[in-house]
This record gives structure tokens, C-alpha cells and sequence, in this order.
């Protein structure tokens, strides 16, 4: 199995070639590129070059327009017109095209580049099963290559650039047959596109992946790059998470997403798509971007990878399967292992705020998701003693100690001969501790429910996993300590570090994923930075499987940092705790307004937990994208809605104003309703 980037431990960069946009060039040694869409109707001009102006006004570099057909593409000379003469003649238009050659056709006569959705492109898509023989498989193929190489060798000939963007939600009945629901299919869909493109030796494209889910769309970008690397082709990535949403979890599933493979060295341009005006994706999507240009290197030096390029990978990085650990119980009601979901630990400032920070704890908020574990710092004897000299009432199921380096295991043994519950003891490990390893060990198992984590970096852990293997180590978890390495190793590639030393040496010790200021990427440390590092740090180890525990310590509200820590699990799909949305932005197909739509369905039906609603503007994505969907919730005609049932719509052209309590009354169909106690 041949790897799909340079490092899975530093940030060194794709080589890819360069493509330009008009005058934006993308790919190669440029910058990672910003790029957003317009949500106006595209036949409205003056409404379109005003919102375009607004998103590049912010730092959007390439902006999207939709042109569903050849009256909307026709109206793209005049919003080119009009927006270079309002000075931003620099900034490209992309024809975004679904569909229709025609439309792609007239739109490439106006804009600087075209995105074709190969599932949608003169392809079918109507579920229908039908077993393709290879004779039958070619035919098809023949007729793309014909309806797709007229639009070809007129952006060749015009300059054009291209998008082909292969979407999780649209793949075509034949490559669904054949290939299925799958991240292979979606590399499929587009390699036949992209052969077609060469056949005419043009090569100003570049690709996209996207999907709602960020495994999914993970999968899908790395075997897409192992595949163009086999066949020598070195095109950019555009990077993003299709129907990832509004608010914080929307942010956090593109994080996690596009996050996680531009710390893998993967990406050209990105775009961040919200339910919301498009002019709030540009802070994200910029933010995202220089986390990961802060990181790039220029690949010099592989080697000094303690697992270089041309050694086995210990994971398959193109099939998701969640690493095998002990089964560990931490506390009555709080079990770890391969079939558990990820549990969530609070970190409190000190012994002294631990009182205020456990009341905050009880809020109403949290009644139905409270941490599982309180971690406290102890880092003295006085600390000790300021501990026991405190009575606490948390909804916590344990308590951890977080115990400084000069505490002995003598130090700790009165305070658990006085506790009452469950202990996690959590201990920094140096290399010259080594031999006190197991004296810790023994204080922990001394008492049925006490667990040991230790900490440390890579480089020590590649000394204690042999010495654990050796010494039948039990209750033990691992976790990391986040160093400044003269490699640059990233917090991510720290823990694929340590989960590799840990298989080498058999060891199936939980791993507990901490979010901490040393685990920080570059960026000022506001809100949105502190969420997107926890995003990408914790979602793509959790998206690769690994990750038992997590905690997000650097969020100073206690109630915020639980909260976020439960929204990161679900954005990575380890930890459903709420309703599920899977919602478009907006664009000019949109047939009714997604924003508040989006809203007032959370506000009737948030309360649902375990039940995955998808809210689409139009048909162009939504039967495909909402397949692993509970509710579809679509538009068919303007002021009409189509309600769906997994891929199957059951109710057609129902009236806006009536739709949302026939979504509800549908769910009561299907057994999936409960009131609110709210």
C-alpha cells in the first residue's frame, strides 16, 4: 500500500502542478486560494455582482455562481461585465454546472473557469440497479467522452480553467453499480472525466471530493491522490465539506474535514461552505488556510520519519476502522473500548476553582450530556492537601489528577485510602522516570477503581511501550505530550506516533486525545481558532480511528468546553448526542431560503437525538447526499416541498407552510419522534 502524502507527521506539501484562474494561479508554489459561492439568483445580476463584490471585499479570491441553465449562463457576460468595471476585473468567476452541456457550453464563452460534477454531466442518476457488462461499460464511456470533449477543447482553446467535482450525493447509476456508494466510485467518476480532459492534452483542471461526511470525504481526496500519483498526474486539490451545515457545527465539520488533510500536505484551494450568507465562510476558510500554510515545509528531509514514505503504513488510511483497544472500565457507567464511544473529560484550572468550575458543571445544559470525567492539576503535596480538604459534588463519573513531577506515589496513597469514587491518575513521564513507572502502576491497581494515563512524547513513549509490553501493564492509558521538535512534527502525527509504537509493541492501551495549548496550531487563540484546532486535531485522529478519551483544555468555560468537545465527536461521527443535520449552503438553485428554514426545523426537531435530517435546497445533491439520512427535507418547485424517506421521496410538492409538521408527522411515522421536556 503505497502512501498518499509525503508525512503522516509533518505538514510537507503536495508537489502539484500549476493551473490559473484567469490571473489567480492555483496549485504548485502559490498559496492555498479562498473560494466561496454566491447564494443569488443568477438571472437577478445586479443582486449577483453585489454579492460577489461583498465576498471578495473580504478575501474571497474565486468566486462560484450557479448557472442552471442556458439563460442563467447566458447571464454571466453581464455579471462579469459588471463586476470587473466595479474593480474586480483580478477576481475570477467560476460557472458552476449541473446537468446541462448546453449551459456549460455558453458559460465558458463569459467566466475563467467551469466545475462539472461528473455524476450530473450528461450521466444518469435515478437509483436504478442494473448489472453493466464491460462491453455495456464502454459504450457508456464513449458517449461521455462525446458529450464532455466539445466543452473541453473550448475552454482549451478560450483558456479556461476547470473544476471537475465529483460529489458524494450524485455519483451516477453506472459508477454506483459498479463501484457503489463509495469513496472508490467518487475517484472513479472523476479519473474518467479527468481521462477524457488528457485525450485532448488539455490539463488546466483540477479536482474535488466532497461529501457530507468527513470520513467519507477523507477517504475520497487520499485515494484520489494514490491514484493520479500512479498514473503521474499531479493535479490541485479543491478542498471542502459538502452540506456541512450552519454554526458551530458546520465550522467544525469543515474543519475537521479540510483540516485534516491539509496537515497531511493535501490541498491547493478550499472553500468552507455554511448555511449562512457566503461572506461568513471567508473568515473560516482563511483561518484554515494560514493554520495550514504556517505549517508547509518543502518536503527536504522525509526520512528522518521514525515511519518514512517507503515503509509499511500500520493504518490504511483509505478504509476507516477504529483502532482495537482494552476493554477498561473507568468508572461504573463509563466503559472504554472498540465498541464504546469516546468520552468526554473536563480539565478545570486549578484545586482552587475546582468548586465553581464543578458547579457550572450542573448547568441545565449539560443534563443530558455531562462530562464523564473532571480533570483537576495537582501540582504539589499543598494541593494535595487542599484537594482533600474539599467536598465535591460533580456530574462527573471520575476524577482525574493531573500530578505534578515532584508528587511520590507515597504523596498520593492517603488520598486513596480516602476517596470514594473512581480515580484516573494522570502522570508526565520522562525518560529518566522509567523505572518509577511501575510503583505508579501498583499504586493505581491497589485500588479496584483507579486508572493510570501517562503522558509523553513520542520519542518516550518509544521507551515505555517496550517496557509496559514487558511488565503486563493494566488500567493503563497513553496519551501525548505535545513537545517542540526540531522535525516540526505536528500534534496530529504525534499521535499516529505513539498509536504506531504502541501496535508495534502489542499493546492495545486506550488513547486519550487532549486538546491543549502546546497541541494549538498557529492563530490567534479567539474562539474560532481554539475551535478549529480542537476540530482538526481530534477529528482527524478520530476519522483515522484512533482516540478513546478526548478533552478540549483550552476553552476556559467549562460548560463551552464540554459542549465542544460533544460537537467535535459528532461533527467526526464518533458520538451522536443530538440531531443530526446535513444542510446545503445556498446558491442560486436554492428554491426556498435555506438560512431560516435550517433554523426552524433545528428549533422543532433538535431535541432528536440519533436522528439525521437532511435539509436540501434543490435536487441537484439531495437524494445522494441525505442516502444515509433518517428525513429528507428538499426542494422540488419554488414554494414546494419534497419530503423523503432515506433516498425515497414519499411526499411530493407539499406547501411550504405546511411542510415542517408533515416532516414531523413523518418522523411520528416512523417511530423516531419524542417530545421535548424543554
Amino acid at each position: 500500500m503505497s502512501s498518499y502524502c509525503a508525512s503522516r507527521f509533518r505538514t510537507l506539501r503536495r508537489a502539484s502542478t500549476e493551473v490559473f484562474v484567469g490571473g489567480i494561479g492555483v496549485g504548485g508554489s502559490h498559496p492555498l486560494r479562498v473560494q466561496s459561492m454566491t447564494t443569488t439568483n443568477t438571472q437577478d445580476v445586479a443582486a449577483t455582482v453585489k454579492q460577489a463584490i461583498a465576498l471578495a471585499e473580504v478575501g474571497c479570491e474565486i468566486v462560484r455562481v450557479t448557472a442552471p441553465n442556458k439563460t442563467a449562463a447566458r447571464a454571466l457576460k453581464d455579471i462579469r461585465a459588471q463586476f470587473s468595471a466595479a474593480g474586480f476585473a483580478h477576481v475570477p468567476l467560476v460557472a458552476d454546472i449541473h446537468f446541462l452541456p448546453s449551459a456549460a457550453m455558453e458559460a465558458v464563452e463569459h467566466v475563467e473557469k467551469i466545475r462539472v460534477n461528473p455524476g450530473n454531466y450528461a450521466d444518469k442518476k435515478k437509483f436504478a440497479v442494473t448489472e453493466y457488462s464491460d462491453a455495456a461499460y464502454n459504450e457508456e464511456l464513449e458517449r461521455l467522452h462525446e458529450a464532455f470533449s466539445p466543452l473541453v477543447k473550448r475552454a482549451k482553446e478560450l483558456g479556461r480553467a476547470m473544476r471537475i467535482g465529483t460529489n458524494h450525493g450524485s455519483l451516477s447509476d453506472r459508477i454506483m453499480n459498479r463501484y457503489g456508494d463509495s469513496p472508490l466510485g467518487m475517484v472513479e467518476s472523476a479519473l474518467e472525466f479527468l481521462r477524457i480532459a488528457e485525450s485532448h492534452d488539455y490539463h488546466a483542471i483540477m479536482l474535488s471530493m466532497k461529501a457530507s461526511n468527513p470520513k467519507v470525504m477523507i477517504e475520497a481526496y487520499r485515494l484520489l491522490v494514490q491514484r493520479m500519483a500512479e498514473e503521474n498526474m499531479h493535479y490541485p486539490l479543491h478542498l471542502g465539506v459538502t452540506e456541512a451545515g450552519d454554526g458551530e457545527d458546520g465550522r467544525i465539520k469543515s474543519a475537521i474535514g479540510i483540516g485534516s488533510l491539509l496537515l497531511d500536505g493535501l490541498g491547493d484551494t478550499l472553500r468552507v461552505s455554511l448555511t449562512e450568507d457566503p461572506v461568513y465562510e471567508i473568515p473560516v476558510a482563511r483561518a484554515l488556510a494560514a493554520k495550514a500554510q504556517a505549517m508547509w515545509r518543502d518536503g527536504q528531509n522525509i526520512a528522518a520519519d521514525r515511519f518514512p514514505i517507503d515503509a509499511p503504513d500500520p493504518l490504511d488510511p483509505f478504509h476507516f476502522q477504529r483502532r482495537d483497544i482494552t476493554d477498561l472500565a473507568l468508572a461504573p457507567d463509563v466503559e472504554l473500548g472498540r465498541e464504546q464511544p469516546p468520552r468526554v473529560i473536563v480539565r478545570a484550572p486549578s484545586v482552587a476553582k475546582l468548586p465553581d468550575f464543578a458547579a457550572a458543571l450542573r448547568s441545565p445544559s449539560l443534563k443530558d450530556n455531562p462530562p464523564e470525567g473532571l480533570l483537576v492539576p495537582i501540582a504539589d503535596a499543598s494541593a494535595l492537601a487542599e484537594l482533600g480538604a474539599q467536598t465535591l459534588e460533580t456530574p462527573s463519573a471520575f476524577l482525574g489528577l493531573e500530578l505534578g513531577a515532584t508528587l511520590t506515589p507515597d504523596d498520593l496513597r492517603p488520598t486513596l485510602d480516602q476517596a470514594r469514587g473512581p480515580l484516573l491518575l494522570v502522570r508526565e513521564v520522562a525518560s529518566a522516570d522509567l523505572p518509577s513507572v511501575d510503583a505508579w502502576q501498583q499504586l493505581a491497581t491497589s485500588r479496584p477503581d483507579t486508572t493510570l494515563a501517562l503522558s509523553a512524547t513520542p520519542a518516550v513513549w518509544a521507551e515505555l511501550a517496550p517496557h509496559l509490553a514487558t511488565h503486563a501493564a493494566q488500567r493503563v492509558i497513553a496519551t501525548v505530550s505535545i513537545a517542540a521538535t526540531s522535525d516540526d512534527r505536528h500534534a496530529i502525527g504525534a499521535y499516529r506516533d505513539v498509536a504506531a509504537t504502541l501496535r508495534t509493541h502489542g499493546l492495545k492501551l486506550p488513547l486519550w486525545i487532549r486538546n491543549t495549548t502546546a497541541a494549538r496550531l498557529t492563530g490567534e487563540p479567539d474562539f474560532l481558532s481554539r475551535l478549529l484546532d480542537a476540530s482538526i486535531l481530534t477529528g482527524s485522529l478520530l476519522c483515522d480511528g484512533l482516540g478513546d478519551l478526548m478533552s478540549i483544555e483550552t476553552e476556559p468555560d467549562a460548560v463551552r468546553a464540554v459542549k465542544l468537545a460533544y460537537n467535535v465527536l459528532q461533527g467526526a461521527g464518533a458520538r451522536i448526542t443530538k440531531t443530526e443535520f446535513v444542510a446545503c449552503p445556498s446558491c442560486g438553485r436554492t428554491l426556498f431560503d435555506l438560512q431560516s428554514t435550517t433554523q426552524r426545523i433545528r428549533e422543532k426537531t433538535g431535541h432528536l437525538k440519533g436522528v439525521k435530517i437532511a435539509i436540501m435546497g434543490c435536487i441537484v445533491n439531495g437524494p445522494g447526499e441525505m442516502a444515509d439520512a433518517d428525513f429528507g427535507y428538499v426542494g422540488g418547485a419554488p414554494g414546494k416541498i419534497n419530503l423523503y424517506v432515506g433516498k425515497t421521496c414519499v411526499q411530493y410538492n407539499i406547501p411550504q407552510k405546511d411542510a415542517d409538521n408533515r416532516l414531523i408527522d413523518l418522523i411520528r411515522e416512523h417511530g423516531k419522534w419524542v417530545d421535548s421536556d424543554t
